[in-house]
């Protein structure tokens, strides 16, 4: 299984805009979360190891901190031509498996994977009530087959934080995941 990091997006960036759809096809955009106190985008994809690994745990994490003024947006840009479950169709059967109380976006163009500088699956980006970039990492620590809980510890950390008014720690660890899947011609020059 391949090991991507994620590109560490600098802290304080602005986040980028989106609009896409879910996988019902109802639009959502950046501008939908104003009123929550901070926002979560977060890249996943149904088939990838490392997301299927921690992803009942966070389910829960996104649970918990919704009810404390976190909005959450997950956003799959994986090439539904080469991974065509991936698509619509498994978004819904993966959102209602575990219970996914948040909007599961289909980024089919790719350009909003490119405006974060997504590179895998899971990618973390946590910004701040004024929509700046301040946590960018891993979900813990835990990998498929390392042995480590899964328990969400450096984004519940981060999140804590920024909820609090306090910045999170400056040392961050990028995610690792599967990259995300490029439509031919399609890859940034940032991977």
């Amino acid at each position: 299984m391949a090991r991507t990091p994620s590109t560490m997006l600098p802290l304080g960036t602005e986040a980028p805009d989106f609009r896409l759809p879910d996988f019902a096809g109802q639009m959502h955009a950046l501008a939908d979360f104003r009123d929550r106190s901070a926002l979560l985008v977060v890249f996943i994809c149904g088939h990838c190891p490392f997301v299927r690994h921690i992803r009942g745990e966070f389910a829960r994490y996104a649970r918990e901190y919704r009810a404390r003024g976190l909005a959450v947006v997950a956003i799959n840009s994986n090439d539904l031509a080469a991974y065509p479950h991936d698509g619509p169709d498994g978004m819904r059967a993966e959102a209602a498996e575990l219970g996914y109380d948040f909007p599961y976006l289909l980024d089919e163009t790719q350009a909003v994977a490119k405006g974060y500088r997504a590179a895998c699956t899971p990618d973390f980006y946590l910004f701040d009530a004024d929509r700046r970039l301040v946590y960018r990492g891993q979900f813990d620590s835990s990998r498929p087959g390392n042995g480590q809980a899964v328990t969400g510890a450096d984004l519940r950390a981060a999140t804590t934080a920024v909820l609090e008014g306090r910045p999170p720690r400056a040392q961050q660890t990028p995610s690792i995941g599967c990259n995300i899947k490029w439509k031919p011609g399609n890859e940034p020059n940032y991977t």
